[in-house]
């Protein structure tokens, strides 16, 4: 299963290819679920609905403390992700510090580049979303967080900055509608990760079927596909930092 951080129909095209991919690679069985949350991905790995997910950061922290999930590859670009700040390209601020009593709206409440890094960044410039910003929605979704912006719903919107790069290519978005007015700094996100139980030999059949597409080069678009140039063995030492964003602002969240 993976995240469902856009509309689904975007989710089945980009990675039903992939899984054509594994299963020519490792003889193993597959099959595409795409959850209607991302807490509900949460509930599918614990119950072992499914043997293995792409998490967000996030995500993958919950399985790992919940559910002993173990990461297995992530893409190159994973360890250095960024998250952007939208705002509609009428709007006449040019940075975050101009938008005081705005509109915000983040992705999911679970999103790593959606919600946390992001929350987490904003602290950092003394801006505390729940004071700075009139009202907070949350839209579910990176791509329908970037439309709401679009199309005047909201003053400002936090989205993965690889999903938006991807709706101004094909055409969702483009500079006449929305602007950039901020980066954050990079951090690490998403990751495939699998059951705990399953054996080591499938684990390395697995991981080697990704890392094959690294020296194929009929499997170059399909890594362009996944936004990907390789893919990369994952530990969770890549996600320590992100460990400690997350329990500070779980703490944060209990203390009020």
């Amino acid at each position: 299963a993976v995240l469902p951080d856009q509309d689904e129909l975007q989710l089945r095209s980009k990675y039903q290819p992939l899984l054509d991919h594994l299963k020519s690679h490792s003889d193993l069985n597959t099959k595409l679920l795409v959850p209607k949350s991302y807490n509900e991905l949460l509930q599918w790995f614990h119950t072992k609905k499914i043997d293995m997910a792409l998490f967000g950061g996030v995500t993958y922290i919950k399985a790992h403390q919940q559910s002993k999930a173990l990461p297995l590859v992530m893409r190159d670009v994973d360890d250095r992700f960024r998250s952007v700040a939208l705002v509609h390209v009428s709007n006449p601020a040019n940075n975050l510090e101009e938008l005081k009593n705005a509109t915000l709206a983040f992705g999911s409440r679970l999103s790593t580049s959606g919600h946390f890094m992001p929350r987490y960044f904003f602290q950092q410039k003394n801006i505390i979303p729940e004071i700075f910003f009139s009202q907070i929605q949350y839209s579910g979704a990176h791509d329908l967080t970037a439309e709401w912006v679009r199309d005047g719903k909201i003053d400002l919107g936090v989205s993965n900055s690889n999903i938006v790069n991807d709706m101004f290519l094909d055409g969702r978005l483009n500079e006449d509608n929305v602007k950039v007015i901020w980066q954050s700094p990079p951090y690490a996100d998403y990751v495939w990760a699998i059951q705990p139980d399953i054996s080591k030999q499938q684990i390395i059949i697995i991981r080697d079927a990704f890392l094959h597409m690294n020296q194929n080069t009929e499997d170059k678009e399909l890594l362009r596909s996944l936004g990907a140039g390789y893919y990369i063995p994952a530990e969770h030492d890549d996600f320590n930092r992100l460990e400690k964003v997350f329990m500070k602002i779980q703490q944060q969240k209990t203390a009020q």
